[in-house]
């Protein structure tokens, strides 16, 4: 798995070509539904082995966790690929389409020639001062791409992995997300080259020829101007260029029309920038943290991260329309200079219907402004609990996020 010379099939050395292809299965037969997937995602490899297959279980509200394992072990067992890995789901997304909450597989197949694959498989153990220690983590070689990276996140402590990763191998991209099955702890299973585990973190590490790239859509976009923290304690921002945070806030919020107002008080962000040297910043540019409220008596806003003294900050409203915008625009980014072949999209479980009316695709908005913006490519992925991937060249645990891993 770990030579790239072995990624052509036997009989065909030398092929050059990747291909690339998605599956979908429905319904209450979870086994029945992974067969189906599997065989649609592996049509358009003529009959190729696949070097890598990914694939998302989603048991259903009150689903058997059961079915869902010898549904994931049917499709490691049909694939015979060389690198497999899986998770459940909240909901799964493939063929088009975004099923939510109901039993479903989706599964990605692609041919990876000249690409090694290096299987990941991480563990979490008591180190005995009451944190977690993390093991089996490989050291990305000098022709290593990307990562992609499946965890659950009652049994991994993914920001750990993450700060680690940022600090020994800074610019090095990981991007995934957190297995999501309804029932919380004890209820994810992952999937990893034919065994079955309760816990922990699955991926696999691209070297060799490897073309692989993120995308980050936080969808939000900005309102106000930047401006730098002059006052901050802790999760609490007390000053904005030099005024009480909390007045800034609201004379912002307060020079937006009455629609934005609304928009504003239900999905109020701050958005920090990752480069302080930048003469300009973009979308692109920000780290999204919620706004949790506004404390009265300091005048300050109280935000979901720990912020310091001469951060540049730009409040930022998350909703439908600027989630699409955000995306498109990130994605027609990314294959501007080279057109993509397939894609794995992680999309937050928050997204989907919950984010995206009926009439914009509801769970089916993210995959339809993928397929669209990459020319109708195979995408597969599934809606997370959490979503990994880098903003300024740092990795991220990310909410309401669609991560997207291109592969040209």
């Amino acid at each position: 798995m770990n030579d790239a010379d072995d990624a052509a099939p036997a009989g065909v050395a030398g092929v050059a070509t990747r291909r690339f292809g998605d599956g979908l299965g429905v319904g209450p037969d979870l086994v029945g539904a992974a067969e189906v997937a599997v065989t649609q995602a592996l049509a358009p490899l003529d009959g190729l082995r696949p070097d890598l297959l990914v694939f998302f279980v989603c048991p259903g509200e009150g689903g058997d966790l059961g079915e869902a394992e010898r549904a994931g072990a049917r499709v490691m067992e049909l694939a015979d690929a060389r690198a497999c890995v899986g998770a459940t789901a909240h909901g799964v997304i493939a063929d088009g389409r975004g099923v939510e909450r109901s039993a479903s597989v989706a599964v990605w197949a692609a041919t990876l020639p000249g690409t090694a694959l290096t299987p990941i498989r991480l563990t979490a153990r008591d180190a005995g001062d009451g944190t977690l220690s993390i093991h089996g983590m490989p050291t990305p070689g000098e022709d290593a791409g990307a990562a992609m990276l499946l965890a659950d996140p009652f049994s991994f402590p993914v920001g750990g992995l993450l700060e680690r990763m940022n600090t020994m191998h800074p610019g090095f991209p990981l991007v995934g997300g957190l297995a999501s099955a309804p029932g919380g702890p004890g209820h994810n299973r992952l999937f990893a080259d034919g065994e079955v585990l309760p816990g922990g973190a699955v991926g696999v590490l691209f070297g060799g020829r490897a073309q692989a790239r993120a995308v980050v859509s936080q969808g939000c976009r900005p309102i106000g101007p930047p401006m730098v923290i002059t006052r901050t304690e802790r999760n609490l921002l007390l000053g904005l260029a030099g005024s009480p945070a909390a007045t800034r806030l609201r004379e912002i919020v307060g020079a937006l029309p009455a629609a934005e107002q609304k928009l504003a008080l239900r999905g109020l962000h701050v958005g920090v920038a990752m480069d302080e040297y930048a003469d300009e910043h973009g979308r692109g540019d920000f780290l999204i943290r919620a706004v949790l409220g506004v404390e009265q008596e300091r005048d300050a806003v109280v935000v979901g991260d720990v912020l310091a003294v001469g951060q540049t900050v730009r409040f930022q409203v998350r909703d439908s329309a600027g989630a699409e915008q955000n995306l498109t625009e990130l994605l027609a980014r990314a294959v501007r200079a080279r057109p993509a072949q397939g894609a794995l999209l992680f999309s937050c479980n928050g997204r989907g219907a919950a984010m995206f009316a009926p009439e914009v695709g509801g769970a089916d908005h993210d995959v339809r402004v993928v397929r669209r913006s990459l020319d109708a490519v195979p995408v597969a992925g599934f809606f997370a609990a959490g979503e990994i991937g880098p903003v300024g060249g740092r990795n991220h645990l990310h909410g309401f996020t669609a991560s997207v891993l291109v592969f040209d």
